[in-house]
């Protein structure tokens, strides 16, 4: 909440051997991952090769009524994504799947992720002919695969031969005529697992707690590099991209962007943000009355906070659960009307207390500010927050929407003026030493932390990239 950071996409397919509701399984399935996206989403069927789909801005529950659902019929494929966007404005023309219907090879493509070199593949496939619909780089690996697709003689080669070209943070789900496909980047920056339902249908999903949503049983995590098909042939594996790099998975998944009953590569999210909580305490301890937690990735640190301090946890916020992240107040653009509207202290919590909140990030520091003050006006008598991930200090080129040094308060303050700026009593970060999740010394990205990008990245590409390319072109 005061990180200002906003979630990832999340992908869903489902393959079955013979015609099921399979669109009815992604609905479910996109609804346990609608945390990660609420700007857009969509679904594409293939019913023995031909496809149907319904994509547009808002929430699953509002694009997808019952008649626009049962629209989509029945088949044996289908993939799913909700987005928040990372390359690319919130149009309906930058909804996905990304559908491509080529003589070829028709196929529909959801995409979790960025690519670091997608301005100069999109320039080099315009130079060569490709005409754009949209402006996220999504439609950029479909059109790269695409064009492997002319070389090799199936889609899981033509991605294979395409990983070579398309560089950065990618999970897929796609869709061809007969199969669906799931394949993860090299790094394996994004999470990406599947399982299967009683009835045999392969599932695939950004996170385990979307299979559980469809009552399907965890089978596996996708390896960083690997691609995974499921077809009448059964399940096929190509791993020629597996181990070609160190494994460097997003902290953020774990800090913020998953749910926590996910688990990602063997690890409980839950757990690793009670640990973080726990690190926190051990950290920087402070005599207080009352932990509580920002909802909501910042509860389950609050929790190991005080389960390593011994100070009581509390409920210190009540969040307004039916205001969307696009929830704009009319007539009044004001963050804090904003963030007195989403969220409310609970006065018998706070009141007269020395109050330690803990929360998963400060972006830009503004609404850290805002809740402080509002934890003020309910009584607190001190204020000690406790941030459960290091300070921001540089732009991440991988999916997260952070892209400028501009936006970063831990750029230019250091901790003791961060901590005047957002009025707290004390604040304290948990290190980059604590940064290990997993427990087992897996690698994961913390570039957003203090650098060391664990690939190349462009000198200067924003999020609306293509948006000003094209506004230039028209000029």
């Amino acid at each position: 909440m005061s990180g200002e950071i906003h979630e990832e996409c999340g992908v869903f397919g489902v393959y079955s051997r013979n015609a099921a509701d399979v669109a009815g399984m992604v609905y479910l399935g996109l609804y346990a991952l609608q945390h990660r996206g609420q700007e857009s989403c969509g679904i594409v069927v293939s019913d023995n090769g031909s496809f149907k789909s319904h994509k547009d801005l808002g929430l699953i529950s509002d694009v997808f009524s019952p008649g626009r659902l049962d629209a989509l019929g029945s088949g044996n494929i289908a993939v799913g994504h909700v987005r928040y966007g990372t390359t690319g404005a919130s149009s309906r023309a930058n909804c996905q799947p990304v559908e491509v219907y080529h003589m070829k090879e028709s196929l529909a493509l959801a995409h979790n992720g960025n690519l670091t070199n997608s301005e100069a593949l999109r320039e080099k496939l315009e130079l060569d002919g490709a005409i754009f619909h949209s402006t996220s780089d999504t439609e950029t690996i479909a059109y790269v695969i695409t064009g492997e697709r002319l070389k090799h003689s199936s889609a899981p080669e033509a991605i294979n031969s395409a990983m070579d070209i398309i560089k950065g943070a990618y999970s897929l789900a796609v869709m061809t005529k007969d199969e669906l496909i799931a394949v993860r980047d090299p790094n394996g920056f994004r999470p990406l697992c599947y399982g299967i339902t009683k009835d045999g249908c392969y599932c695939v999903a950004s996170e385990s707690c979307a299979l559980q949503a469809v009552g399907a049983t965890f089978i596996r995590d996708i390896c960083p590099g690997e691609i995974v098909a499921f077809s009448k042939k059964g399940v096929t594996s190509i791993t020629d991209h597996c181990g070609a790099c160190k494994k460097t998975m997003c902290v953020f998944e774990y800090i913020y962007f998953a749910r926590p009953d996910s688990v990602i590569d063997g690890v409980s999210v839950h757990n690793a943000r009670i640990s973080s909580g726990m690190a926190l305490a051990k950290e920087h301890p402070v005599e207080a009355d009352v932990v509580i937690g920002v909802p909501d990735s910042g509860i389950d640190a609050a929790l190991g906070y005080s389960m390593q301090s011994k100070i009581p946890y509390g409920i210190g916020f009540v969040k307004n659960k039916y205001i969307g992240r696009t929830f704009i107040l009319p007539g009044q653009p004001d963050r804090e009307s904003k963030v007195r509207i989403k969220l409310n202290p609970i006065e018998s919590t706070v009141k007269g207390k020395r109050v330690v909140m803990v929360d998963d990030s400060i972006v830009r520091g503004t609404t850290s500010a805002i809740i402080v003050r509002l934890l003020r006006e309910a009584g607190a008598v001190e204020v000690h927050m406790r941030v459960s991930a290091p300070p921001f200090t540089h732009p991440c080129y991988y999916g997260t929407d952070i892209d400028s040094c501009e936006n970063l308060i831990a750029c230019h303050r250091s901790v003791d003026e961060i901590a005047k700026i957002i009025g707290v009593d004390s604040l304290g970060y948990l290190s980059l030493n604590d940064v290990d999740f997993s427990g087992k010394g897996d690698g994961f990205c913390t570039a957003c932390f203090g650098g060391g990008y664990p690939t190349d990245v462009p000198d200067n590409q924003s999020k609306f990239c293509f948006e000003n390319q094209a506004s230039g072109a028209n000029d």
